[in-house]
């Protein structure tokens, strides 16, 4: 069975710093694209960042660009968000999730629909 199980969520307050991170078992992902998305409520579920199979490529939301870097671990079969400078506009339900099409590529993609495997989320508030 395919699990992604995201930690790291919690209440911090603006300006503050929280690491997300993003275990998967079941399966070895290490050749994949992996990616961070988020969903406040009300809100679809929004791009955040994604990182390539062996991390040369990244690509982040303008809304979060200088502020928060994804990175990935595959001898663990993890991936990270680090969140710096926090605002309270991050409040929300960050979800990583597996871009299993583009195996080995060196492609990152923003879609929600094009990743097909997902944890169950974390939620991140940021006071003001």
């Amino acid at each position: 069975q395919v699990q992604l199980v995201e930690s790291g969520g919690g209440l911090v307050q603006a300006g503050g710093s929280l690491r997300l991170s993003c275990a998967a078992s079941g399966r070895t992902f290490s050749s994949y694209p992996m990616g961070w998305f988020r969903q406040a409520p009300g809100n679809e579920r929004e791009f955040v960042a994604a990182i390539s199979w062996i991390g040369v490529r990244t690509d982040y939301a303008d809304s979060v660009k200088g502020r928060f870097t994804i990175s990935r671990d595959n001898a663990k079969n993890t991936v990270y968000l680090q969140m710096n400078s926090l605002k309270p506009e991050d409040t929300a339900v960050y979800y990583c999730a597996v871009d299993s099409h583009l195996s080995g590529s060196y492609y990152v993609r923003r879609t929600v629909y094009e990743y097909d495997y997902w944890g169950q989320g974390t939620q991140v508030t940021v006071s003001s």
